[in-house]
């Protein structure tokens, strides 16, 4: 019955590297695991086993294994990181007073022996050799015992065990809201290897980049505790907690003091699980037959929220099929714990003591991610933007159609504000930076999802939103199930729209380049003509959709071409003239043009009407006639 299950559930997938560029490879990885886990202790030991297939055209002597619970060590690279950074995440520091000073303590630097994370690593082999291993901080190095070579596959296997570490950031034991296991980032994660190498980067705070493939995963616990995380239970009937089938009768031997939870996942590139002695589990269908899991806290305060947030989690599920694509498995669950909000294959941990608001928010957030993440797979440690900014903007979107009018009509307000907060600071840096490089955590947040979320937004200015909202469903129907770089999503926007956007790429993701136009001159050209020059004061050039309102309530628009795009965006209001000027070419810094009525006929003039475009510096875009 077993094996059944795993074949009815794998046709419903496209298992094929379905990415349209010329060439394209990823590698792929089965995982076998089987943990045992000491729920006194917080400890656990474990088998793995993996096929790894090198599917690129290159011979691999090493390969290179994540140990992402060595970070919660005093004195390693996350540890340091907080000490030596200004604004340190307030989830892993203590704030105090030290000689009238206020002092920020790295939660990890006092960690005790029984309290620290690790995964201790022994045994390994490749197809049944010994090989050589060395452990660098959050990174296990390993020598092959014999060469990959292209297109073959190999066998690695070994043991691990692992301690969890209090809870921190993300993964760990007994969290703020005392859910007692948060298990991500857990178990020895092979590192991926694609066009650009081995991506081998330590754990110090980020996210992550993981190799597509499928696990099959048994985690033996103490029969009380309800687990929820990634995968299909393949042995339901037998776990029970929730996930029998209606009118099934579960009996546990009471000799047994654990059970043995099977879960199978196929394509994904990673695999996490919560678990707590006090969960509650609800199941409720959401569009296409989707189990939608929630596992919660048996909290009196939480339980009113937890069962008002499910149907709209199904609501979320529906905005998010309708306008990116179709989610491509057979389960999501929301599970508490963690210690704030994070996404991974298949599910969600989150913090569940919030208001409903809330609730229904971080979890419209993480739950987007599934695409902008879990499908289309960004390395997040080079190109967070993509997955935190896009996940913004079309979980801002949902969250306007399942909870009006709690947002504003601008769901994409705050963002623009951060967006030039920042690029007025003196402190951004470009989106190209890495995750872990950014000077200050609150550059990177800034960066990450609110530039990342204008780049969209702003994409809509450029080529129209019916382009946009039409480059977002074939960037995802292109590109699912694969690792999608920034050149994809623009080229994607170039074959959908027709325009050349090379120029908004570069500018506006490895350059600091700001965008700040202003209406410079309005005068008398002759009797019958007004003269309008318009200075580019920023680096950034873009078209201009330039708004003139007479004194008798008419409008008129006029569009200015970047000449840059070669091509000319179709008048968005069909109930107001437009006019399409001749191009702007960048070297210019003024461009001038002529409204065919004299200046005391006119009202006002204004640049970007719409407010979509982040120009750093908005008091100079329109002219009002005194």
């Amino acid at each position: 019955m077993k094996k059944l299950l795993f074949l009815s559930l794998v046709p419903f997938l496209s298992f094929g590297q379905n990415n349209p560029n010329p060439g394209y490879w990823q590698q792929h990885v089965d995982y076998k695991m089987d943990v045992k886990m000491d729920v006194k202790k917080f400890q656990y030991t474990g088998k793995q086993e993996i096929v790894y297939t090198n599917n690129s055209n290159d011979t691999l002597h090493k390969v290179y294994y994540h140990l992402y619970n060595n970070a919660f060590q005093p004195g390693s690279e996350m540890d340091a990181r907080l000490q030596s950074i200004s604004d340190p995440d307030k989830r892993m520091v203590r704030t105090f007073k030290k000689e009238g000073k206020d002092i920020k303590e790295s939660k990890i630097s006092t960690l005790q022996p029984n309290e620290i994370g690790y995964l201790n690593i022994a045994n390994f082999k490749q197809d049944g050799v010994a090989a050589t291993t060395k452990v660098v901080g959050t990174i296990l190095e390993v020598t092959l015992a014999k060469a990959i070579l292209p297109k073959q596959k190999t066998t690695l296997s070994l043991d691990f065990q692992g301690q969890v570490p209090l809870q921190i950031r993300r993964s760990g034991r007994i969290s703020e809201e005392s859910v007692a296991l948060s298990m991500t980032q857990w178990y020895p994660k092979l590192c991926e290897y694609d066009f650009e190498g081995w991506h081998a980067n330590p754990y110090i705070a980020r996210e992550f980049h993981g190799v597509w493939g499928n696990f099959d995963v048994k985690i033996t616990i103490d029969k009380a505790y309800t687990i929820g995380g990634t995968g299909y239970l393949q042995n339901k009937n037998e776990i029970g907690h929730g996930y029998q089938d209606a009118g099934v009768q579960v009996v546990y031997p009471k000799k047994n003091k654990n059970l043995t939870w099977h879960f199978y996942a196929p394509n994904v590139h990673d695999f996490a699980w919560g678990a707590d002695n006090e969960f509650i589990h609800d199941m409720i269908l959401g569009p296409n037959n989707v189990e939608l899991h929630f596992l919660y806290k048996n909290k009196k305060e939480n339980l009113e929220n937890w069962k008002k947030m499910q149907p709209k989690t199904a609501e979320l599920l529906a905005y998010f099929n309708e306008n990116v694509g179709q989610y491509p498995y057979k389960q999501y669950s929301v599970i508490q714990g963690g210690d704030g909000g994070m996404e991974y294959g298949m599910c969600t941990l989150i913090t569940g003591n919030r208001a409903f608001g809330s609730l229904v928010g971080v979890t419209a957030h993480e739950m987007a991610h599934s695409w902008f993440q879990f499908v289309l797979a960004t390395n997040e440690t080079k190109h967070e933007w993509m997955d935190e900014g896009f996940t913004s903007y079309i979980s801002n979107l949902a969250m306007n159609k399942v909870l009006p009018p709690k947002k504003p009509e601008n769901p994409f307000e705050d963002s623009y504000k951060n967006y030039i907060y920042l690029a007025k600071s003196g402190k951004e840096q470009p989106l190209s930076t890495h995750a872990d490089r950014y000077d200050l955590n609150m550059a990177y947040g800034i960066s990450a999802y609110s530039k990342g979320e204008v780049f969209l937004v702003q994409l809509g200015y450029l080529i129209g939103q019916e382009n946009l909202n039409k480059t977002i469903k074939r960037y995802y129907n292109e590109y699912k199930f694969t690792h999608p770089t920034p050149n994809d999503i623009k080229r994607v926007a170039e074959k959908v729209s027709g325009a050349n956007l090379d120029w908004y790429l570069l500018d506006w993701t490895l350059t600091t380049n700001t965008i700040d136009y202003s209406i410079k001159e309005v005068s008398e050209a002759n009797a019958a003509n007004t003269k309008v020059i318009i200075e580019r004061k920023g680096r950034m050039p873009m078209p201009l959709d330039v708004m003139v309102e007479y004194t008798d309530g008419t409008k008129e628009f006029f569009y200015i071409p970047n000449t840059l795009m070669r091509w000319e965006k179709p008048n968005p209001y069909t109930r107001i003239k437009g006019n399409v000027l001749k191009g702007w070419d960048w070297a210019y810094p003024t461009f001038t043009f002529e409204i065919a009525k004299p200046k005391e006929k006119i009202k006002s003039i204004t640049i970007d009407p719409e407010n979509v475009m982040a120009d750093v510096n908005k008091e100079d875009n329109v002219f009002n006639q005194k």
